[in-house]
């Protein structure tokens, strides 16, 4: 299994457990913004959308520009592939372990029809 560094993996899953950040992200997809357009749609003061800012920047999933009082947004994609990567090669690991245990239960039942026909 393909090894990670937690902490930016720690900083990533924190950044998208919260909806109002996961929203953020969304409306940074379709692309850049500045931080007062990026607040609009949410109901909350311009500290507290910094604050959630802040913990996206801190996880590297935006990418911030000054330009004298505007502050342009961008999202950054690295983390988010970091993040799917790992998930990835978890949900690999359950499907191959699907797979074995389908194989087993189809070879014990294979064993149970071959012994009624010898009864």
């Amino acid at each position: 299994m393909v090894k990670y560094e937690s902490e930016h993996l720690d900083r990533t899953f924190a950044a998208l457990a919260d909806p109002t950040r996961r929203r953020m992200l969304e409306q940074l997809s379709r692309g850049g913004l500045c931080v007062t357009d990026l607040a609009k749609p949410h109901e909350m003061s311009l500290p507290a959308v910094s604050k959630h800012l802040g913990v996206l920047e801190k996880a590297g999933l935006i990418e911030r520009e000054r330009n004298g009082r505007v502050h342009a947004l961008r999202l950054q994609a690295a983390p988010m592939k970091e993040a799917q990567a790992w998930i990835e090669s978890y949900r690999r690991y359950w499907e191959e372990s699907f797979d074995r245990l389908d194989e087993y239960l189809n070879q014990l039942k294979k064993n149970d029809e071959k012994h009624d026909r010898n009864e």
